[in-house]
C-alpha cells in the first residue's frame, strides 16, 4: 500500500523548510509543481465557465503567493551579492540564475500558448534581475551622502569610483560571465549601468559650487582618465569592455559650460595674483635702490617672470584636457594680460604724479622707467609663446595696443625728465648773449648726453626709439624758443652772425646725437639747417622759390611759422612777404604717411591784423 499524498498545506510547509535551508532549486522544484495544480484546475474552472468557483481555489493556494514572495526575496538578496558570490560561492548565484530561467521559461510558454492566464502571471523574474543588479551597482556608490567636492576629498572620491569599477569589471568579465547565459550580454548591461550611474553622479557633483580644482579634477577624470588604460581601457578588460559606442561621459553642451566656469574660476585666480604683482611692482618704484639688472646690465624687475609664467602654466595645464579648453585659457590670459597693462599703466601715471611733486620721489625714477620699458618689451617677446598652436604667433591687435600705450607712456614719462632739465636752457635763447658765442648748446648736450647713458640701460630697439624721440624733443624746442621768442636781425651783419650761430649749434647737436647712434637720416634737426637757409638767403626777391621748397618737405609748417621765419630776417619787404604767402596759399601741402609732425605742435604769436573796410583793401 503506497503512502497516502501529502496535502498541500503539508507541501507548503515543507517548500518553506527547504527555503530556510536554502536548498532553493528544491523548493523551487516542489513550488512549481503546487502552481501547476492550482493553474491546472484554474484553467479546467476557466474553460467551464465556473469563474465563481476560482475564488474558492485561489483561497485555498493562498500560501503560495507568501512562498513565491519568500523565493523571490532570496533571490534578489543573491543577486544583491552577485559580484562576492561568484568569487566566493559562485553556486548559489548559478542556483539562483536558474530558478530565474525557469520561470522565464513558463512565462514565456505562457504568453505564447495558454487561453488562460494564472495570477501572479508573467512573474519578469529576468527582468527584476536586471533591476537589481544594476540597483546592487549604482546604490551605494554613485548615492552616497554629499561629499566633500573640493580638492582632496574629490579627488580621493574619483581615485575610490576608479579603482572600484575597474576591479568589479574585471569580476564581471572574468567570472559572472560564465554563471549566466550568454544571451544576459552580463558585461554590456554591467558596463552601461557603471557608465550611466556615472554620467548622472558627475551631473550631481557639478552642481555643488567646486572650486577650480574641482573642476579640473572633474573635466580630467571624464574626458582623460575615464578612457585611459587605467580605467576603462584597462588591459584586463580589454576588449569585451567598449563604451566608445555609449554616449558620452559628459556631453559637450556640459563639458563646454563646465570649461566656461573653469575658466571663471581661473580668471578670478589669475587677477588676483596680478593685482598683487603689481602692488608688488609699484612699492618696488619707490625703493631706495636701483632695479635689478640682467647680464646685460639692463634694468628689469621679475614681473614678467611672473606674469608670463602665470599664464603659461594656466595655459599649459588646460592642454591636458581638451584642445577647446587651452584656446578658452588662451583667450582669458589675453584678456587678463591686457587689463593687467591697464592698471600698469595707470599705477605708473600715479607714480608721475608723486614725482612731478617731489622730483627726488622716487629716488631712482629714471631707472625704474628704463626697468618699464625692458619689462613692457620682454613681455611683448613672450605673449606670442602662449599661442597654442606654435605655428601662429601673431599678437592680437588690442593687446598690442595695450602694450604700445605702455611704452608710449615710460617713453613720455622719461621725455618729459629731460624737458624739464633742457627748459632751463631754452629758455637762454635767443638772446645777444647767445649769438654772441655762449656755450648754451654745449650745455645742453652734456644734458643730452647724461639722459643718453641712462637709456643705454634699456634694450636696442627701445633705446633707438628714446634716441630719436628725444632728438625731436631737442629740435622741436630750439625752434620753439627759436620762433616763440623772435629776435628780429637789425643788419646785414647781424642775420649772418645769426646764421653761423644756428649752423654751430645744429651741427653740435647733430654730431652728438650721429655719435649716440642716430643716423642724419632719422634726424629732425635738419629742419634747423634748413631754416637756416631761409635766413641766410641773400636776395629776399627768392624766398618764394625757397618757402616752396621748405614746406614741401616740411608740410606741417603754417604761414604763421613763415611769417616769423621772415619776421626773424628782418629784410622782407610787404610786398615780398605777400607774394611767399600767396605762394603758400597757392600750394596746400598735405601730410605724408609716416611723416613725423615737428612744426605743428609749436605755436607763435599771432600778429595784429590791419584794419580793413568791408569789402575794402587793408590800409
Amino acid at each position: 500500500i503506497s503512502p497516502p499524498s501529502p496535502t498541500v498545506h503539508e507541501v507548503f510547509s515543507h517548500i518553506l523548510q527547504l527555503l530556510h535551508g536554502q536548498h532553493l532549486l528544491e523548493a523551487h522544484v516542489e513550488l512549481m509543481m503546487v502552481e501547476q495544480l492550482r493553474d491546472d484546475i484554474l484553467s479546467q474552472l476557466h474553460l467551464r465557465g465556473l469563474s465563481g468557483a476560482q475564488a474558492t481555489v485561489l483561497s485555498y493556494f493562498s500560501g503560495l503567493q507568501d512562498l513565491n514572495e519568500s523565493l523571490a526575496k532570496q533571490l534578489w538578496d543573491i543577486v544583491g551579492s552577485s559580484l562576492r558570490l561568484v568569487r566566493e560561492d559562485p553556486v548559489l548565484f548559478v542556483t539562483a540564475v536558474r530558478i530565474i530561467e525557469r520561470e522565464e521559461k513558463i512565462d514565456d510558454t505562457l504568453l505564447l500558448e495558454a487561453t488562460f492566464l494564472p495570477p501572479g502571471r508573467p512573474k519578469g523574474w529576468r527582468q527584476k534581475f536586471y533591476q537589481v543588479l544594476q540597483d546592487t551597482i549604482t546604490g551605494g556608490r554613485f548615492h552616497a551622502p554629499r561629499l566633500d567636492a573640493e580638492g582632496p576629498g574629490l579627488a580621493k572620491h574619483l581615485a575610490a569610483l576608479q579603482k572600484d569599477i575597474v576591479c568589479e569589471l574585471r569580476v564581471v568579465k572574468d567570472l559572472m560571465v560564465q554563471c549566466v547565459p550568454a544571451h544576459y550580454n552580463i558585461l554590456s548591461v554591467c558596463t552601461a549601468t557603471y557608465h550611466q550611474a556615472l554620467t548622472s553622479h558627475l551631473q550631481e557633483i557639478l552642481r555643488e559650487d567646486l572650486d577650480k580644482q574641482g573642476l579640473f579634477l572633474l573635466l580630467e577624470w571624464a574626458l582623460r582618465v575615464y578612457h585611459s588604460p587605467e580605467m576603462m581601457a584597462h588591459p584586463d578588460l580589454l576588449p569585451e569592455v567598449d563604451v566608445s559606442a555609449l554616449d558620452p561621459l559628459m556631453s559637450s553642451e556640459l563639458v563646454d559650460q563646465t570649461e566656461k566656469r573653469y575658466v571663471m574660476k581661473v580668471k578670478a585666480s589669475v587677477f588676483e595674483w596680478m593685482q598683487r604683482t603689481l602692488e608688488v611692482e609699484f612699492k618696488e618704484w619707490f625703493r631706495e635702490e636701483e632695479p635689478e639688472t640682467d647680464h646685460q646690465g639692463f634694468f628689469q624687475s621679475a614681473l614678467p617672470a611672473i606674469v608670463m609664467q602665470m599664464l603659461n602654466e594656466n595655459i599649459q595645464v588646460a592642454s591636458l584636457i581638451t584642445d577647446s579648453l587651452q584656446q578658452k585659457i588662451y583667450n582669458m590670459a589675453l584678456e587678463e594680460l591686457e587689463a593687467f597693462l591697464g592698471r600698469l599703466r595707470e599705477a605708473l601715471v600715479q607714480c608721475g604724479k608723486e614725482h612731478q611733486q617731489d622730483r627726488a620721489v622716487p629716488k631712482y625714477y629714471i631707472s625704474h622707467l628704463l626697468a618699464v620699458l625692458n619689462n613692457n618689451l620682454a613681455l611683448s617677446n613672450a605673449v606670442s609663446s602662449l599661442h597654442p598652436d606654435t605655428a601662429c604667433r601673431e599678437v592680437p591687435g588690442s593687446l598690442q595696443a595695450a602694450l604700445d600705450r605702455m611704452q608710449k607712456k615710460a617713453t613720455q614719462l622719461l621725455l618729459e625728465e629731460l624737458l624739464l632739465d633742457l627748459q632751463p636752457l631754452c629758455l637762454q635763447l635767443p638772446s645777444r648773449k647767445w649769438l654772441s658765442g655762449s656755450q648754451l648748446v654745449g650745455s645742453m648736450c652734456e644734458v643730452i648726453d647724461k639722459y643718453a647713458k641712462d637709456f643705454s640701460r634699456v634694450r636696442k630697439p627701445v633705446f633707438t626709439l628714446l634716441l630719436a624721440e628725444s632728438e625731436l624733443l631737442v629740435a622741436n624746442q630750439y625752434l620753439r624758443a627759436l620762433l616763440q621768442r623772435k629776435m628780429v636781425c637789425k643788419s646785414r651783419e647781424e642775420r649772418g652772425q645769426l646764421c653761423h650761430r644756428l649752423l654751430q649749434d645744429a651741427t653740435q647737436l647733430r654730431e652728438l646725437f650721429c655719435g649716440l647712434g642716430l643716423d642724419r637720416g632719422q634726424q629732425s634737426l635738419e629742419a634747423v639747417f634748413a631754416l637756416r637757409e631761409l635766413i641766410c638767403l641773400k636776395d629776399p626777391a627768392l624766398l618764394s622759390l625757397e618757402v616752396l621748397g621748405f614746406i614741401t618737405k616740411y608740410p606741417d609748417v603754417s604761414d604763421e611759422h613763415i611769417s616769423t621765419l621772415l619776421d626773424i630776417r628782418g629784410d622782407v619787404s610787404k610786398e615780398v612777404r605777400h607774394v611767399v604767402l600767396e605762394m603758400m596759399a597757392q600750394h596746400p601741402q598735405a601730410l605724408p604717411e609716416g611723416y613725423r609732425p615737428i612744426f605743428s605742435t609749436i605755436l607763435v604769436p599771432v600778429p595784429e591784423l590791419p584794419f580793413c573796410l568791408r569789402k575794402g583793401k587793408c590800409a
